[in-house]
């Protein structure tokens, strides 16, 4: 007997780093709907103990390993942003993992609609499972101050970071849903709220 269940739908959330896709995710969260990070995953698939560190230690030497034996998130950082090789044989060992366990915890969470943040969705493999694009969006001069603030240690490694993602009207052009999110939560808020409603009545 075919399965009757309906398949919620999928919302892939994404937007440039330091844009606030997390603060968006939990404005969704907070109405109630089901968010799968795949920035959380990443994390997790990484941890002291996982296959994916081991293949990471082994492929790029024991500088991206910090004393505790976790991976050195800004020593990777440095290197993938400097290197679009290395970038891509992180991604190798990575994205599978990410992307089987974003299955797996979208086949659980249920809901009517999922959101499913995917920072990378413009060349991402999750952009097939995915129904409809959200785009947190903000102006460069705004993620280059949050990064300062938050990882980067330099503007010039901001830029960096900035210049390896896909570009803001790359990420713009793939939208069906735009949220502006510069420094204005009450406004951030309000679209979220609007959009909720619209994702509610589209599943």
């Amino acid at each position: 007997m075919a399965d009757s269940r309906k398949t919620p739908l999928r919302i892939g959330l994404t937007g440039g780093i330091a844009s606030g896709k997390s603060t968006v995710a939990e404005l969704f969260a907070k109405l109630g709907a089901a968010v799968i990070d795949t920035d959380i995953i990443a994390r997790e698939v990484v941890m002291p103990g996982q296959p994916a560190l081991d293949e990471i230690r082994d492929t790029f030497g024991e500088t991206v390993i910090s004393a505790d034996g976790s991976l050195s998130r800004s020593e990777m950082r440095k290197i993938v942003f400097a290197d679009k090789n290395a970038r891509r044989r992180l991604e190798a060992i990575l994205h599978p993992r990410i992307q089987e366990e974003t299955y797996r915890q979208s086949d659980r969470a249920g809901g009517d609609y999922q959101l499913i943040v995917i920072p990378l969705l413009v060349n991402s493999s999750l952009k097939s499972f995915i129904d409809r694009v959200l785009v947190v969006d903000c102006d460069e001069d705004t993620q280059i101050r949050r990064l300062l603030i938050r990882d980067a240690e330099s503007e010039d490694q901001a830029r960096r970071i900035l210049a390896a993602q896909a570009s803001r009207e790359q990420r713009l052009a793939i939208a069906d849903d735009v949220v502006r999110n510069n420094d204005d939560l009450a406004a951030t808020r309000s679209q979220v709220a609007a959009l909720h409603e619209i994702y509610l009545s589209l599943a």
